[in-house]
């Protein structure tokens, strides 16, 4: 395989970890714990594994290791995040420190893998192409969910066959909730089998006191402020373009948020806020059209607008109309998909409640035709395929047009839509992902070799140097509560979504009229992996000011 200069570069980089993992460790367990919500009935589902208590690594004198050796599996699961590639290797690491013989096997192309008893033995050789690069190709990833006895039984039929004793799941909120339920599953019937989850998202929506962000989001987010700072540049040169660009974050907008906090655009939604002060359509519509009046009144007809993937999801309208077409599609998509193309739309507009189907026959043919494409493995429309940059662009040409006639608008108005999706996902990561995702599979390794099962590898106080961080797992049952899925009440782990009244949000608020109408952009640039470590290692906006109330620069 050929390598480019920075591939080379980088192989030597050696991640900084905490001081916590450094030799010798032992066990500190707090309080018991209970789960963020619906505690009975999430209790009941794991009796196993509910209640167990928060625990950290603390150094301490001797020599590290264990009597016999230890193997472990290992999967990627869901969509990839930049740092995947380190967390197997601290995985490594940290199963042949405790025994030189211990061994990890990768499953390959995710849960299916498992399931399939398709794997392969990751040697050191392995490992050493892999460090600190980008991608989860080292064994590919899946979206096969665990969720069935039959799967369960059939993974343990290899990890029994391999000798393994414990399984580590590289994922988001969902997989890691199938995680949990594995880990429940296998202590009940005392499969001698561990489970152990780490928290992978771009999206950066898992997260809580324990779980301070998850990897990749720093990566992604670089990477896409920096595609943005290009275009803000691009757009301050020929000042003749207004920018929509969506960005990933279907469920929540921490990516938009942090973009925004990195790169000052003119207008940036947060769909939680949309959400909580029921902004409508038009509403949204009409804000971006009056910033545009704003600026044009001062001469400026460019611009940039960040939307978060989800944001049409968010907007209460909408979200009625889509949550009453999931649950009908769920029961009656055979019957759906043998409707002719022609006749779908007002098949669906019969189907629905009068309210939902007003405002489906009000929405353009393109948009009410990706509402109804293929939904996700979760039964959700993929709102990734509904152009809503494009939707807003189209829309607010309208209103301007219209308050054109009026004489209330007096511009010029041209458009441009990007989507940022898979360019930040398999980016090199940025030296704290490196950092980040080494300790939190070197952690992993170290709460397999506790005893411990059903938990999260965790890694806190990541805004001070690396040597104070903090080690330890956090149980999943503790971000669990019930959730409607396919129409169905299940156990999930809580997504974490832009609080209003954090430090991140109240920041942008404090900003965003003067980003607004000046033109005060700023220009990140690529990330930079060699230089003074305030360039190189300084963690997202959105961690600095949850940890530190300010920005540093």
């Amino acid at each position: 395989m050929t390598k480019s200069a920075l591939q080379i570069a980088r192989a030597s980089y050696e991640p900084k970890v905490p001081e916590g993992l450094i030799g010798n460790v032992r066990i500190e367990e707090g309080a018991a714990t209970e789960s963020v919500r619906d505690q009975q009935e999430i209790q009941q589902l794991f009796p196993h594994t509910y209640g167990m208590p928060v625990v950290k690594f603390i150094q301490t004198s001797g020599k590290p290791g264990l009597d016999n050796p230890l193997n472990v599996g290992v999967i990627l699961s869901g969509g990839q995040a930049p740092g995947g590639h380190n967390v197997i290797a601290g995985i490594y690491d940290g199963v042949k420190r405790l025994h030189p013989d211990g061994k990890l096997y990768g499953f390959i192309l995710g849960p299916a893998g498992l399931i399939n008893h398709e794997y392969k033995e990751l040697t050191g050789d392995i490992i050493d192409e892999y460090r600190n690069t980008g991608g989860f190709d080292i064994i590919g990833s899946g979206r096969t969910k665990l969720e069935t006895r039959e799967q369960f039984d059939k993974g343990l039929e290899i990890l029994k066959k391999l000798n393994i004793r414990a399984l580590v799941i590289i994922g988001g909120d969902d997989s890691n909730t199938n995680a949990c339920v594995l880990a429940e599953y296998y202590a009940a019937i005392n499969a001698g089998v561990q489970v152990i989850g780490c928290p992978k998202t771009i999206d950066g929506d898992l997260k809580n006191e324990q779980i301070e962000t998850s990897f990749g989001f720093d990566t992604a987010c670089k990477v896409y402020s920096e595609l943005i700072g290009n275009i803000q540049r691009d757009c301050n040169s020929s000042r003749k373009y207004w920018h929509f660009i969506k960005v990933m974050g279907r469920s929540a907008s921490h990516i938009a948020l942090e973009c925004a906090l990195q790169t000052h655009p003119n207008i940036c939604f947060v769909s939680e806020e949309v959400a909580e002060k029921e902004q409508s359509l038009d509403d949204i519509i009409d804000y971006i059209a009056g910033v545009i009046a704003q600026r044009a009144a001062q001469g400026l007809n460019f611009g940039t607008v960040i939307i978060p993937e989800g944001l049409i999801e968010f907007i209460p309208a909408m979200k009625k109309l889509i949550s009453e077409l999931n649950d009908f599609l769920v029961h009656n998509q055979e019957e759906f998909d043998l409707v002719r193309r022609s006749g779908k739309r007002d098949y669906i507009i019969s189907k629905l409640s009068q309210e939902n189907a007003d405002i489906y026959a009000s929405l353009p043919e393109t948009v009410a035709r990706q509402l109804t494409l293929d939904r996700d493995p979760h039964g959700n429309v993929q709102v990734s395929q509904i152009e809503t940059e494009k939707l807003l662009a189209e829309m607010v040409k309208k209103r301007l047009d219209q308050w054109s006639k009026e004489g209330r608008y007096k511009g010029k108005f041209a458009s441009v839509t990007h989507f940022f999706g898979y360019e930040g996902r398999c980016a090199a990561p940025s030296n704290y992902d490196a950092d980040y995702c080494y300790s939190l599979g070197y952690t992993a390794s170290m709460l397999i070799a506790a005893g411990k099962t059903g938990y999260m590898s965790s890694v806190r106080n990541t805004t001070g140097p690396a040597a104070e961080w903090v080690a330890g797992g956090i149980p999943i049952t503790m971000m669990m509560n019930m959730e409607r899925r396919h129409g169905e009440m299940k156990p999930v782990i809580q997504k974490a979504l832009v609080e209003l009244d954090g430090a991140p949000f109240r920041y942008f608020e404090s900003q965003r009229d003067k980003w607004a109408v000046e033109t005060d952009y700023v220009y990140p640039g690529p990330i930079q992996y060699f230089g003074p470590t305030e360039v190189c290692d300084q963690p997202s906006k959105t961690l600095q000011l949850e940890q530190n109330g300010k920005i540093s620069l």
